[in-house]
């Protein structure tokens, strides 16, 4: 399956999911480049949040949401044939102009709420659901497919029992050969990750491959049943538009 243009590929995850993990898998291949939460210093100079290294994340990163668009849609680096950008869908504010995003190919990743919100609230105390990135990845998911289009949705879950399947079928999906070195990768930080990762990315960086998946059986606190019950249909939609290695 030979590409006649680059794929600049956009994944859209929400927090607390694979996607670092998922980031190491696409920058192992030899034909791909990888960019890390390129719209993340733009967010946090628009919202009140205390993220752990803000300051120097907003110092050391581009803050113009339209010089990273410009950079996302422009010639790949390095002259590879695909341009892997992990996208945090809550970092796509609503004053960010759409229309770019149809240059770019899409997956969307997600992870059951359950899970997501009882590893979230480590690190955030009070999310709210647009924290959670889920309205985000429904907005840009049926944009795309009311102009024609299904993007693939994976689940955290169905790559962790079988992620040699799960990525083969998306490659497929995408257009592109699957390449065995997406399962495992060397530990240790990368130079194209974020300056945030000192923060947030200690046990990826340990990291050889996809860990097994393992049932995670904390409680939801009562103070976020509700933020869960509004998460249900919103990941219930995407969920139901899954890819699996049969489809």
């Amino acid at each position: 399956m030979e590409r006649s243009e680059p794929l600049r590929l956009a994944m859209w995850s929400g927090p607390r999911n694979i996607s670092t993990a998922m980031m190491r898998s696409w920058g192992n291949r030899p034909d791909t480049y990888v960019c890390d939460e390129p719209l993340y210093g733009h967010y946090l100079t628009q919202v009140d949040v205390d993220h752990p290294g803000r300051d120097e994340v907003v110092e050391k990163t581009e803050t113009d949401w339209r010089r990273v668009v410009d950079r996302l849609t422009g010639p790949v680096p390095e002259g590879r044939a695909i341009f892997y950008q992990k996208q945090m869908a809550h970092h796509l504010l609503p004053h960010i102009d759409r229309g770019w995003l149809g240059e770019l190919t899409h997956v969307f990743l997600i992870r059951d709420p359950r899970e997501m919100l009882t590893s979230l609230i480590r690190h955030f105390e009070s999310p709210g659901l647009a924290d959670t990135g889920l309205p985000q990845q429904v907005e840009v998911f049926e944009s795309l497919r009311a102009g024609g289009a299904t993007p693939p949705v994976i689940d955290a879950r169905d790559v962790l029992r079988d992620p040699s399947g799960m990525l083969a079928a998306l490659c497929e999906r995408l257009g592109i050969e699957f390449d065995e070195s997406m399962l495992s990768w060397p530990a240790g930080p990368r130079a194209t990750d974020g300056v945030w990762a000192k923060h947030w990315y200690a046990e990826v960086e340990t990291s050889t491959g996809f860990r097994p998946y393992r049932p995670k059986t904390d409680r939801v606190p009562d103070s976020l049943r509700a933020l869960l019950d509004d998460c249900r249909e919103p990941y219930d939609l995407l969920y139901r538009q899954r890819l699996t290695i049969d489809n």
